[in-house]
């Protein structure tokens, strides 16, 4: 299904340029737009976290309900402090080790926190991208509720094309920051119980991870069915 875009889309790779993008892309957010941007695993349409409107804008383009709730991007691995509650151990150095990169984390909320990504049952999936692009992004705009870039059930776009076709009458801008380089959606961990488990395997394998907690005196439970 191919979209009539409305957005705006802006190449990243123009230094001259990469200014207005920036500056295009925060404005929109902050006017509660959905914005499209490159990260390093796949393509994203994001919008300011805060603004429960602006979510289920971003969930009705996607056409997903409220009980797919989107992730959270930051950009400084310390935000986690103000956005999750208590947390396990092994979460640090899962951080340390993995962020910026592909991996998510499934943490409780802040029970101060007041806003609306859907039905989380008091979570939050965060994640600090290794995106230079999307870095700067964030840094100017706070979180961002960011989901793949693409219609529900169809693959999740690897090119801002991609993704303008999909989405492009949703959005205001579109941030092209060439092919993704990774191309793999993000791992996400469950991390609201002590024991820590993989909620869905993608740039980082379950081994790989298991390996990992092991060092850090944890044990990955295996999913049901795995």
């Amino acid at each position: 299904m191919t979209s009539v875009t409305t957005a705006t889309r802006y190449d990243l790779s123009d230094d001259e340029g990469r200014e207005a993008a920036l500056s295009a892309a925060v404005g929109a957010v902050r006017r509660g737009q959905l914005v499209v941007l490159p990260t390093d695993t796949v393509y994203g349409i994001g919008v300011d976290a805060f603004d429960a409107d602006g979510v289920q804008r971003l969930l009705d383009a996607k056409g997903r309900g409220r009980d797919m709730p989107p992730p959270v991007l930051i950009s400084t691995a310390t935000t986690l402090d103000a956005l999750a509650g208590e947390r396990p151990g092994w979460v640090a150095g899962l951080t340390e080790r993995y962020w910026p990169g592909p991996l998510t984390l499934v943490c409780r909320q802040q029970p101060s926190l007041r806003w609306d990504l859907g039905e989380t049952r008091g979570t939050v999936a965060v994640r600090m991208p290794d995106d230079q692009d999307a870095l700067d992004l964030l840094g100017r705009t706070g979180p961002l509720a960011v989901s793949s870039a693409n219609l529900s059930g169809q693959p999740a776009a690897t090119t801002a094309e991609e993704a303008e076709q999909m989405l492009g009458e949703h959005v205001e801008v579109v941030l092209d920051g060439g092919p993704s380089r990774g191309g793999v959606s993000s791992t996400i961990v469950d991390c609201t119980a002590e024991a820590p488990r993989v909620l869905r395997e993608g740039a980082i394998s379950r081994e790989e991870l298991r390996e990992v907690l092991a060092g850090l005196g944890a044990t990955l439970e295996d999913a049901p069915g795995a």
